[in-house]
């Protein structure tokens, strides 16, 4: 089950009995981020980070089916590229504590003809990420070269959770 919320400030989302705050404070491109988790067995401090730009979305989701969740907040950077990125964490067995989730950087193939304006969804046991595809030449408002989405898979990291990309799809 997958709970998603829009850029409403707080963001309140629930998942297999943990509840999820998240809010975020300031102006222009430095934003102070704050995920409030009530629910664990032992109380978690909130936890308090900085992000570039501000929040676009929020999903709460269980891709590792262990039956705890995960809280996934979309963060669209500040300038005209809107570059995507993704704040996780992920509730430990016990619940008396949380880890974070890293999404890697995009490399290789899947960096070619990237320039931003990324769209994250959690889509089944997924988290997906769609971003418009630039050609050489083209300008940051008119992408020629069609879309990419690639699906992630939750997996564990020696000391964070990991999203590793597990498909590639273009589409013209």
């Amino acid at each position: 089950m997958v709970a998603l919320a829009g850029v409403a400030n707080p963001s309140v989302l629930s998942l297999q009995g943990i509840t999820f705050t998240v809010s975020s404070k300031g102006e222009g491109s430095q934003r102070d981020l704050t995920i409030k988790t009530k629910g664990t067995k032992k109380p978690l401090a909130p936890i308090q980070t900085t992000i570039d730009g501000s929040i676009s979305g929020v999903a709460v989701a269980d891709l590792n089916s262990n039956g705890l969740p995960e809280i996934y907040v979309f963060v669209s950077g500040a300038g005209s590229g809107s570059y995507g990125s993704v704040v996780g964490y992920a509730v430990n067995r016990g619940s008396g504590s949380i880890t974070p989730i890293n999404l890697p950087e995009l490399a290789g193939k899947m960096a070619v003809g990237y320039m931003g304006h990324d769209t994250f969804k959690v889509v089944e046991n997924r988290l997906t990420r769609s971003f418009p595809v630039y050609r050489p030449g083209d300008i940051n408002a008119k992408p020629t070269g069609g879309s990419r989405q690639i699906n992630y898979q939750l997996v564990a990291g020696e000391a964070s959770w990991q999203l590793k990309p597990v498909s590639v799809y273009s589409f013209k």
